[in-house]
């Protein structure tokens, strides 16, 4: 996003800031060392049209980022390329043999049953019929069949982020499932695009869940308001950085939460908690609550994405260590079965590898 730099702003060092605070909640504020840019805290949710640019750039820069999507899927399109070798060579005589193959293929990368019968069934109903009549053109229509299903079912991965000052995104997930990392990620992409954002460390059940996301906010230059003492409720620290965000003009609060067990109730009612008192807040909001999944579990991560969506109301995914998994069919049954977009796909470590999802590019990147 252009910006123009100040001469008049001051130098700011990275210690952090603690203003006085009787809310039960801390806010600290860190910059990086650097000069900050005028245009970025004239940046507000109310402006016409902020947040369908933001969604804009965020597309933009996915589409420059590509070649981390297509190295992040490397081992399942290594397990995939078996694929090539099946239809090279392919002849109608062969067609049962082929289709088999294929359809354990397909179930070792975690396609699913469901998805995987009917995608065989289709394409031998077609090489029957005549419709298909070599190798690469079964390989054509494999592909645009699992993108078709991809679109239908979960068209709207960009970021829904409403018309109100600020937009609330609530992370949730499991313990290990990388959901303060991808919440750190997505603060810094957001922010490099122009957004003013708060982080709340919702997270108060996990000792080092704090101090994981204060790192965050020093390494991205963004606010954070943490637990003032122990024990403190998840939706009283959540309640006070909305609050906050509403009253100094941010445009996004990122809201961390304690990682659960999809079987523990109490905890899951908790989360129904926060979104309670956000809703109260700002109408509206949240305006997204992403699940954090890991995606190397495969297939098992299913039964924890219907849970959460039962409690709380999911609006869209984010897959993590898809670059260290060969399961990658996964995104497609989880789209599949539950018909919630995935918005985010982590394909490495690195700051900017949380990566905006796109179907087109996925499958491109798995079957090259």
């Amino acid at each position: 996003m252009a910006s123009t730099l100040s001469s008049r702003l001051p130098y700011l060092p990275s210690k952090p800031v603690f203003p006085p605070s009787n809310s039960g909640s801390t806010l600290l504020h860190f910059t990086s060392k650097t000069w900050f840019d005028q245009s970025r805290f004239r940046c507000s949710a109310g402006q016409t049209g902020f947040f369908t640019k933001l969604g804009r750039l965020l597309k933009e820069k996915a589409k420059s980022d590509v070649e981390k999507l297509f190295s992040g899927f490397s081992k399942t399109r290594d397990n995939l390329a078996v694929i090539d070798e099946l239809l090279l060579y392919w002849n109608l005589s062969d067609t049962d043999r082929v289709l088999d193959e294929l359809e354990e293929v397909l179930l070792v990368a975690d396609f699913g049953p469901k998805i995987t019968i009917k995608i065989v069934e289709s394409l031998r109903e077609d090489i029957y019929a005549g419709k298909i009549k070599s190798g690469s053109e079964i390989k054509s229509v494999l592909k645009k069949s699992i993108l078709d299903l991809l679109t239908s079912k979960a068209p709207k991965t960009e970021l829904s982020l409403g018309f109100r000052k600020p937009a609330v995104i609530m992370i949730v997930g499991v313990n290990g499932g990388g959901k303060t990392t991808s919440l750190g990620k997505l603060a810094n992409r957001l922010k490099r695009e122009g957004a003013k954002i708060l982080l709340a460390a919702g997270d108060t059940f996990r000792a080092a869940a704090s101090d994981q996301l204060e790192i965050w906010a020093e390494r991205t230059g963004c606010e954070i308001v943490v637990a003032e003492k122990e024990k403190a409720k998840a939706s009283s620290v959540i309640s006070q950085a909305v609050k906050r965000g509403k009253e100094e003009g941010f445009d996004i609060v990122l809201c961390d939460t304690s990682g659960r067990l999809h079987t523990n109730y109490s905890l899951m009612e908790e989360l129904v908690a926060c979104k309670k008192v956000v809703s109260k807040i700002v109408n509206g909001a949240p305006n997204e609550i992403l699940l954090v999944l890991d995606g190397t579990t495969g297939l098992n991560m299913l039964p924890q994405a219907r849970e959460f969506n039962e409690v709380v109301g999911i609006t869209g995914l984010i897959l993590t260590k898809l670059d260290g998994s060969a399961r990658g069919g996964c995104v497609v049954s989880v789209v599949d079965e539950l018909g919630i977009p995935v918005k985010f796909v982590g394909v490495g470590e690195g700051v900017d590898d949380l990566q905006p999802f796109n179907a087109e590019e996925f499958v491109n990147a798995i079957f090259p």
